[in-house]
């Protein structure tokens, strides 16, 4: 049973549960709050200013960025939920100013997939979500009540997943792509693209999502270009990255998809 107070110049004290359970060897950062009935193990780290609700269990190799808001019941750097797993040395390694609300499950990686499961700043889990194994979930990133990751899946920057929808393993969601609640995605998503069903196949492009980046009308036909050659022809994928290259003109965009398309090793959502 631990419990502390620290006073830093500028920064809300610490504060610890007296029911709280802090491990030896955790670290502890400025300013950090936990809530009664938590638990802490050793080999985490917790980054100033983050505030942890009651009856949270952090354990294995756990880096936390600062303020971060991790709300009561949620488990962080559970075991992964992986018949391979042998309890070999990874970790999860969080970023700052996200929000994960209750009952939020976030596990460690695995060997096979690089050891590390990596979730960046600014991010929303909404309650009972899930972020399995080995993911890769970048920044600004909204994910809505029941939302689950399969293993090894990479979610892009500001993408959108609506409630009680699931990614399948290895899925790639590009960003500013925004997938439907209910949806069930078993290929990848397109960055700017927008996603329903189950299977989930591709609705139009998130044109919300797209204004909120600022593009000028250039940047946004020549996005709306790339689509019609990918999802509004009979085009195959090869051809229609061919067509791309050819007839849209280069730009931070055009690249964009051009990389995401070369990497997708399930097929896209179409």
């Amino acid at each position: 049973m631990s419990h502390y107070t620290t006073n830093y110049d500028g920064i809300t004290a610490t504060k610890i549960h007296p029911t709280a359970i802090i491990a030896p060897g955790a670290e502890i950062g400025r300013g950090v709050i936990i809530g009664p009935f938590s638990s802490v193990g050793a080999k985490v780290q917790i980054g100033d200013g983050t505030e942890i609700g009651s009856h949270v269990v952090i354990d294995g190799r756990v880096t936390i960025g600062k303020k971060n808001l991790i709300s009561s019941f949620a488990s962080v750097g559970s075991r992964p939920q992986d018949l391979k797993f042998r309890g070999e040395e990874t970790e999860l390694i969080i970023g700052d100013n996200n929000m994960f609300r209750e009952y939020s499950n976030l596990s460690l990686g695995t060997e096979g997939g690089g050891g590390k499961t990596v979730i960046g700043d600014d991010n929303l889990f909404m309650v009972s979500t899930h972020v399995a194994h080995d993911c890769i979930v970048a920044n600004h990133v909204i994910a809505a009540n029941c939302v689950a990751l399969g293993g090894h899946v990479i979610v892009g920057d500001r993408a959108v997943l609506g409630g009680l929808s699931a990614v399948h393993q290895f899925c790639r969601i590009g960003q500013y792509s925004m997938i439907a609640g209910g949806a069930m995605v078993t290929q990848d998503v397109v960055p700017y693209g927008m996603v329903q069903g189950d299977r989930a196949r591709i609705t139009g492009l998130n044109v919300v999502g797209i204004r909120r980046l600022g593009l000028k009308n250039d940047g946004l036909q020549c996005i709306k270009s790339m689509y019609h050659l990918v999802f509004d022809s009979s085009l195959t994928l090869e051809d229609a990255m061919a067509r791309i290259v050819s007839e849209v003109a280069d730009s931070e965009h055009r690249q964009v998809w051009l990389d995401f398309l070369k990497k997708s090793d399930r097929g896209v959502c179409r």
